[in-house]
């Protein structure tokens, strides 16, 4: 049931496969609700949360991998308040964070939110059209990132851009105001935008951008998948805060 984005959302829910992550949510603070181990596995140390052992063959039905791991967390959802990226709350001189839009694959949306927290950024906002962040496979792909990060969720570009950040966003098309990422000036409070690889940013999005950046790179592709571009947006903005 918890497979369905309606039903984590009604029960307020969502399932963390795995040891290693079922550790990483406890790290980050988050509600562990119940375990559920196959009879030959052990549960997560110092959880404070009820076990249930899985019945024969019941693991394959229920898990979202044709090969499942034997640990099995139920976790209370939650999503961080738009709030905790006001510039002064950020307690960062020069906070930055990723806007997506319309991002839907979850390996990308994973991949993203994992590349930010590993490069210090400030939180990931999930603009219209986006994927579920509590997604199995954006938990998985995120390697327990999404637990350490805020993320916030149905944010309107125009809200991030009042709380006194400057608006950037990637194009593999020219744009009025383009320069590389070499040349950008990323200073202060910078929100990155990234758009769907299908459609790019959208039209309502890409009026309240300030300046645009092109990643140049030598290769005959006309563009980066979106993932690997924010990996190397994420690396940049570190880099010149270090």
């Amino acid at each position: 049931m918890l497979s369905r984005r309606s039903a984590r959302l009604d029960e307020g829910l969502f399932v963390v496969e795995g040891a290693v992550l079922i550790a990483e949510a406890m790290r980050g603070g988050w509600d562990v609700l119940a375990q559920f181990v196959t009879s030959n596995a052990a549960p997560v140390d110092g959880v404070d949360a009820p076990v249930f052992v899985f019945g024969e063959g019941v693991l394959e039905r229920v898990a979202s991998t044709e090969s499942p791991q034997p640990n099995m967390a139920l976790v209370s959802r939650r999503m961080a308040s738009l709030a905790k990226l006001e510039v002064a709350a950020t307690g960062v001189a020069a906070p930055w964070v990723m806007f997506l839009d319309a991002v839907n694959d979850p390996g990308n949306l994973g991949t993203i939110v994992r590349s930010a927290e590993a490069m210090g950024a400030s939180g990931v906002v999930l603009g219209s059209g986006c994927v579920d962040a509590f997604n199995p496979k954006v938990v998985r792909a995120s390697a327990g990132a999404v637990f350490h990060v805020p993320v916030v969720e149905a944010v309107q570009l125009s809200e991030v851009k009042a709380l006194g950040y400057r608006v950037l966003a990637t194009s593999s098309h020219e744009q009025t105001n383009t320069v590389t990422l070499a040349d950008a000036d990323l200073t202060g409070a910078v929100c990155v935008v990234l758009g769907s690889e299908a459609h790019g940013v959208s039209q309502d999005n890409s009026a309240l951008v300030d300046g645009w950046l092109r990643i140049e790179h030598a290769g005959r592709a006309e563009s980066l998948n979106v993932a690997m571009a924010s990996t190397i947006l994420s690396y940049e903005l570190a880099r010149r805060r270090s």
